[in-house]
């Protein structure tokens, strides 16, 4: 009996123990089956957060449904975006000399320069200025580069019949369009100047010492900007718009970056305000200032050093201007490419920063020395 009894108790305990081994399996299989839809969750959440904070807003263009006005006179390009103009000195049929001006970072079409119009007709100029793509009042061009800015540059030309030939004035990152001039519609120009020119650090053309040590003489929160337009373009809009670490200075109201010389000229132009300047960025940091900087800095088709004179026959002139006391392009740079391209004529101001062409002396002598040939 005994026996008999032990046997019924262990076969009452196999099937409990079978029982809680089926509902343990049974729970395990719920909770992976709830647990994978909560890992997807996560990550889904977290992907679609990090898409959100990486992927720029949307502009507000000028002239669609609820975006800015359009208040300036505009010429329509190819591909259907605009680009906004502004026109100064001797009416364009009279003119001798005919000059496109290209905005540097955070500017506009709307800057004054310290050149009065009395002297633009004395020297029979006529004075072309406009907003680049996403600035001011020109539609944002998505794809925008060095090349497109060039040829933006080739059809606002033929849109308002400047003729077979114009000169090119880029000042500081408005540069790398005259640059894009000389490359790609050198036949076009009758003469070019790059005042305080960007200057990529990684051009092949500069010896890697020379632009190692010339990108360090940068506040380091700007040296980080520009590896990161550089290297991990994708990122850019998040770390302009993050709070954790400091960004670019000039967009951060810093005066670090600022020369004693650039100090008092920002000092005088205080004293008069711009009108237009606070259209600038109306269409959205991204598609104006952003873009700027990763065109700037990305990676180019192409270095200065592959440019060929478009002047052999000194029918025309190129020219760079450079402040010695310039704290945002380091001299050494531009002082080195004009070594390298010896029909560049180079021009480096002792007792000048960044800001040069905003003195009146050295704005009359861009323009003088510009028409001269």
């Amino acid at each position: 009996m005994a026996g008999n009894n032990t046997k019924k108790i262990s076969a009452a305990s196999a099937r409990a123990h079978t029982r809680k081994s089926k509902q343990r399996g049974s729970l395990s299989r719920l909770s992976s089956n709830m647990i994978a839809p909560i890992v997807v969750g996560v990550v889904a959440g977290f992907v679609g957060c990090a898409y959100l904070v990486l992927r720029p807003p949307p502009p507000k263009v000028c002239g669609s449904p609820g975006g800015p006005p359009v208040t300036s006179p505009r010429i329509k390009l190819s591909d259907g975006r605009h680009l906004a103009y502004k026109e100064r000195g001797t009416a364009k049929e009279e003119a001798k000399y005919k000059i496109i001006i290209s905005h540097g970072f955070d500017d506009s079409k709307d800057f004054n320069l310290p050149i009065s119009e009395e002297l633009l007709k004395e020297l029979q100029i006529y004075l072309l200025s406009f907003d680049r793509a996403g600035y001011g009042e020109s539609d944002p061009n998505p794809k925008r580069s060095v090349k497109s800015e060039a040829i933006d540059i080739q059809e606002l030309a033929d849109k308002l019949q400047l003729g077979p030939k114009f000169s090119v004035i880029g000042i500081s990152l408005g540069a790398y369009a005259v640059y894009g001039c000389l490359k790609y519609i050198p036949h076009r120009l009758s003469g070019a100047a790059l005042v305080v020119p960007v200057v990529n650090y990684w051009w092949p053309c500069f010896p890697t010492k020379l632009a190692r040590e010339s990108l360090k003489k940068l506040l380091f929160q700007d040296q980080r900007t520009f590896r990161i337009a550089h290297y991990a373009p994708w990122l850019f809009h998040w770390w302009l718009t993050q709070k954790w670490f400091p960004s670019l200075s000039s967009l951060e109201g810093k005066m670090d970056a600022l020369s004693r010389q650039d100090i008092e000229i920002i000092k005088q132009l205080s004293e008069a305000p711009r009108d237009g300047q606070e259209k600038v960025r109306q269409q959205g940091v991204h598609e104006s200032l952003y873009r700027d900087i990763l065109v700037s800095y990305g990676k180019w088709e192409f270095d200065p050093t592959d440019i060929s004179n478009p002047f052999p026959n000194n029918e025309g002139s190129v020219h760079i201007w450079q402040g010695y006391h310039d704290k945002f392009i380091p001299f050494e740079l531009n002082r080195y490419l004009s070594q390298q391209l010896p029909w560049i004529q180079y021009h480096e101001a002792p007792d000048a920063g960044h800001l040069l062409i905003y003195n009146a002396s050295l704005c009359e002598a861009i323009f003088k020395e510009l028409v001269s040939t």
